[in-house]
């Protein structure tokens, strides 16, 4: 492919971080701009790089007069939007924020590309825009019927990207992927939180009753489904991102347990607390991803593979995150401002 220049938001974060350094190797004459407010999830420590073609840029996908202006100025050819807020606790806290960033921020930027000559805008959504299901797997034609605020702001987004492809013809593309796994995710999520705790000599939380399941698609795999979608997939259709493998939460911390702690089975629930459950909870998220292996995109890592070597990344980095009980207090303290605030309504 020629030389494109690609804007990634959110480009300093787990998953952003991980398809920045692939579009390096992959097309090491392309100019990758990476926008990135760095909060809490992100760290410019997983991007160390002194390219000229990379250039990273500290900004607020909400703000319009920056986002404008770098519209107007870079000739951006393609754009991968993964900026968003997404931990689902904190949604129920927040939900005018999640929705503020992830579906006006989205808005923002659709905006500022619709006279920008770009060729494609793949907005990274989720699978639980679908809702919950006990046994059918959605395809990309299924309802979406989210059930928290994070799903609730990741649909909506959605219907606003489809409505600048169906009103002016913008070149989107949608992708909904499994949770995504792997080196260098932050505490917020389950494994690394599991990982974090373990290597503490502490518990694995797990919410509610661990019954709810959930499929775990590695970091690098779903690098490749991005990449196979950029280059070959239809403007303006939706891609699901999935895999078969698919795991009840409290089975995952036993597994974790019996890796990291070498426990028998008799000892693996030693390991365990259970705690408060969310408000709402998903029982799992199956999706059908046979639209995207049309296009020659299959996972390939296994999950024993993957998360032998996530379990190796952790244990060689274990300064990269604050600890999982610092994790713990920030959410703590953010719960009780949010308190606080609506005692002084």
């Amino acid at each position: 492919m020629e030389s494109k220049t690609v804007l990634v938001t959110g480009g300093a974060g787990f998953i952003g971080s991980h398809l920045i350094i692939s579009l390096k190797v992959q097309y090491p004459e392309w100019k990758i701009i990476n926008l990135d407010k760095l909060e809490y999830c992100s760290s410019l420590q997983n991007l160390v790089m002194t390219d000229d073609n990379y250039r990273f840029i500290e900004g607020d996908i909400c703000d319009q007069h920056l986002i404008n202006h770098l519209f107007a100025t870079e000739n951006i050819d393609i754009v991968f939007h993964f900026a968003a807020e997404t931990h689902v606790e904190n949604s129920f806290l927040f939900p005018s924020k999640f929705m503020s960033v992830n579906a006006e921020g989205t808005r923002v930027l659709l905006s500022a590309a619709l006279n920008s000559g770009i060729e494609r805008f793949i907005y990274v959504s989720t699978d639980e825009v679908y809702g919950t299901s006990r046994d059918e797997a959605f395809d990309e034609s299924c309802l979406k019927r989210p059930t928290n605020p994070y799903a609730t702001s990741k649909a909506a987004a959605e219907n606003i990207v489809l409505s600048f492809w169906e009103n002016y013809h913008l070149p989107i593309i949608i992708t909904r992927s499994n949770n995504i796994y792997g080196p260098r995710q932050h505490y917020e999520k389950v494994i690394p939180r599991f990982i974090s705790l373990l290597s503490e000599d502490k518990k694995c939380t797990i919410q509610g009753s661990g019954l709810q399941s959930r499929h775990f698609l590695f970091v690098e795999d779903v690098i490749e489904a991005f990449l196979t979608v950029m280059e070959q997939g239809i403007l303006g259709e939706i891609y699901n991102i999935g895999t078969n493998f698919e795991i009840p939460v409290i089975q995952l911390a036993r597994e974790l347990v019996r890796m990291m702690k070498h426990s028998s089975d008799g000892e693996l629930d030693d390991w365990l607390l259970f705690v408060k459950d969310r408000p709402h909870n998903d029982l799992r998220y199956p999706i059908s991803s046979e639209k995207l292996h049309k296009l020659g995109w299959k996972p390939k890592v296994s999950w024993r593979e993957g998360i032998c070597r996530t379990i190796q990344w952790y244990e060689a980095n274990p300064d990269m995150w604050p600890t999982s009980q610092s994790f713990q207090t920030t959410l703590q303290n953010s719960s009780q401002t949010s308190v606080l605030n609506l005692k002084t309504l």
